[in-house]
């Protein structure tokens, strides 16, 4: 049960092992793009790659589906990134349990948007847990758990092509240690907990009165969805990446100090974060140079 492309590569990992997969769910086609075109998810990609059947139910609570799932009587049903909490009458059905495949450290991360949220807290370092699922929010008792490096540089679209292959391999080890009786679940420790709630539009927007480093790791962390923006005269723009630059600053933040083929220079609450890469709305992904070649912006002007 899965949806995105880091729930595809686990997926992928099963079917290249000795398991056989019965049956995979993932959530509806959606359209997308500006025709609005319907599209299906990866998982439903790859899976129909393999021939494999699909079932995409649009509540999960829904009779016939549970009534399914209940025929095939899986040994183990494995989710990863499905986007929806299953109800108790489907975390029973599997002999074996429902395992998923988190993207960080439980307890840490909880939630939706643990790639995105370690990389904005300024965390050098996240991972996978697998787990044993509840009917809680990523509260099950923890199977296996693997660390990764967060380097510098590092954006979420970067992190997240790191962690689905490391995902993967720890399911391919999770289903082997319960094969095996080679695990015990531990229960989470609640109070070590935190979240990573989903990004709305309105969470993605730059504040320009923080300090440089944690606008960076913000724009990093949002690179490439759901990603940053800010206002110039009133028109959105998207930003992808920049740097610090150390220089103290006597403008009030949001302000742009300098404009050069390098970036475009604004102040932030200590220093100045240098933009290298944006996008005009309605327009392509372009570099600094490039947009201050065909948009008025210099010195004083104000982004908000």
């Amino acid at each position: 049960m899965g949806t995105p492309d880091f729930a595809a590569e686990s997926l992928r990992a099963i079917v290249k092992s000795s398991d056989e997969v019965a049956v995979v769910v993932t959530q509806p086609d959606k359209p997308k793009g500006r025709g609005m075109v319907f599209t299906p998810p990866p998982v439903k990609v790859l899976a129909q790659e393999y021939n494999m059947p699909v079932l995409q139910p649009e509540r999960i609570k829904e009779d016939w589906f549970i009534e399914r799932l209940k025929d095939i009587s899986p040994d183990i049903i494995v989710v990863a990134a499905y986007g929806r909490i299953l109800p108790k009458t489907i975390l029973e059905i599997p002999q074996n349990g429902c395992i998923n495949v988190h993207a960080s450290l439980l307890p840490k991360y909880r939630g939706a948007a643990p790639i995105n949220w370690a990389i904005i807290n300024g965390e050098n370092q996240t991972g996978i847990t697998t787990m044993l699922m509840d009917e809680g929010m990523d509260t099950g008792r923890i199977l296996l758990k693997e660390m990764v490096l967060i380097s510098k540089d590092d954006t979420a679209g970067t992190l997240h092509d790191k962690l689905k292959e490391v995902g993967a391999a720890v399911l391919l080890k999770t289903i082997d240690a319960i094969r095996c009786n080679a695990v015990i679940p531990i229960e989470q420790d609640n109070s070590m907990a935190t979240y990573a709630p989903v990004l709305k539009k309105i969470d993605c927007r730059i504040d320009w009165n923080k300090d440089a480093a944690s606008i960076r790791n913000f724009v990093r962390g949002l690179n490439p969805l759901p990603c940053a923006f800010t206002h110039i005269e009133n028109r959105l723009f998207k930003i992808y990446s920049g740097f610090v630059k150390s220089d103290k600053v006597k403008e009030a933040t949001g302000t742009v100090v300098d404009v050069s083929s390098d970036g475009i220079e604004v102040a932030a609450k200590d220093s100045i974060f240098v933009i290298t890469e944006l996008k005009p709305e309605n327009r392509d992904k372009m570099s600094a140079g490039e947009f201050i070649r065909g948009y008025k912006i210099g010195k004083g002007q104000i982004l908000n």
